[in-house]
């Protein structure tokens, strides 16, 4: 489950943790539109992210996490066939389906917490 703590609100209810470099570069490509879940990418090292939209075919929102988890940068309504370079080092990226950022009111500074 992926909560906003500062919000006190669940933001999705199933999430998929992607360690791997496998399960990172595969992502959301070639998958059906996310409706109730979403991806945590898990960074070892703090890191400025690049996002790509091959072979995603549905818009998503984008949220990038600091080693504390709070909410660093945000990206709404990234595009499919689109690229992405965060502007500030992350640990972790949450993509989540498109309008989530707005629907749950996730902001900058907001602290999230994931299990």
């Amino acid at each position: 489950m992926l909560k906003n703590l500062t919000k006190k609100n669940i933001i999705a209810d199933k999430i998929k943790i992607c360690r791997s470099i496998f399960s990172k570069t595969l992502g959301l490509m070639f998958t059906k539109p996310i409706k109730d879940k979403c991806l945590i990418f898990v960074f070892e090292k703090k890191t400025k992210i690049n996002l790509h939209m091959f072979f995603v075919f549905y818009p998503i929102d984008v949220v990038f996490l600091d080693k504390n988890k709070k909410v660093i940068e945000i990206k709404e309504n990234f595009k499919p066939f689109r690229i992405y370079n965060s502007k500030k080092k992350a640990n972790y990226v949450i993509e989540l389906p498109c309008s989530s950022i707005r629907q749950k009111n996730i902001e900058i500074n907001d602290l999230i917490t994931f299990a």
